[in-house]
């Protein structure tokens, strides 16, 4: 079988997706890195909506990471990242939407308000998506286990990830920590991130603050970057 090729971006969180999927499954895989200042020509062509991440397999060509990420669970199915059962497998890709319908603009907002009014909506609403990912999610689903579906990791967990890795980017910026209340959720952070394949793909904290202080306008304080 041919060998995956990826496109992705460093700062990108959909493009940090995918490639953990690809470490952790062991696929064989080469890359581009797009500098969307200066796209390649062709880019487009594979990336329909011009965005990362995009993969060619063989004559195959897929965007948008949650589409890729299914795919390449189901040509690459070791480790499983997803549950064999279709009620499980139901339930873990509602859990993957509430990362990216609830979660991820909830945080988009309370960064990138356009005024205080917004950002305080923001953090309600990010708050809010915390503390139910708390109770409901790892609370009922994990058991035991260190991850949202168990012992194992799955699509649940990386599709969380990257907002995680950003979350010194709220304090910097928003003066938010993670609320008191989450003790699961800060011991799975503290476990994903751990991991070799995120190790893999981690950005350090400075590189958020200087990227996140020209996107707001917003000065990074004196030594901060380097905490």
């Amino acid at each position: 079988m041919s060998t995956v090729h990826l496109y992705f971006a460093k700062p990108s969180t959909f493009s940090q997706r995918t490639r953990v999927v690809l470490l952790e499954k062991g696929i064989e895989f080469t890359s581009t890195e797009i500098d969307f200042q200066n796209k390649p020509a062709d880019f487009t062509q594979i990336s329909r909506y011009g965005k990362v991440p995009a993969i060619e397999h063989g004559d195959i060509e897929i965007y948008e990471s949650a589409v890729i990420n299914e795919y390449l669970e189901e040509v690459f199915p070791e480790p499983p990242l997803l549950p064999s059962e279709p009620g499980k497998k139901a339930i873990a890709r509602i859990w993957i939407d509430y990362a990216n319908t609830r979660l991820v603009p909830a945080f988009n907002k309370f960064l990138r308000g356009k005024d205080v009014a917004e950002q305080e909506q923001g953090r309600r609403e990010f708050t809010e998506a915390l503390l139910y990912i708390e109770q409901e999610g790892l609370g009922k689903l994990s058991g035991n286990g260190a991850y949202f579906l168990g012992n194992d990791l799955s699509l649940v967990d990386i599709s969380f990830y990257p907002w995680f890795e950003r979350l010194p980017v709220l304090q910097h910026f928003r003066k938010f920590d993670l609320p008191t209340e989450t003790p699961r959720l800060q011991t799975w952070w503290n476990t994903v991130r751990d991991r070799d394949s995120v190790k893999a793909v981690a950005n350090p904290v400075e590189f958020y603050i200087e990227r996140f202080s020209k996107i707001l306008g917003e000065p990074v304080a004196v030594g901060t970057a380097q905490k």
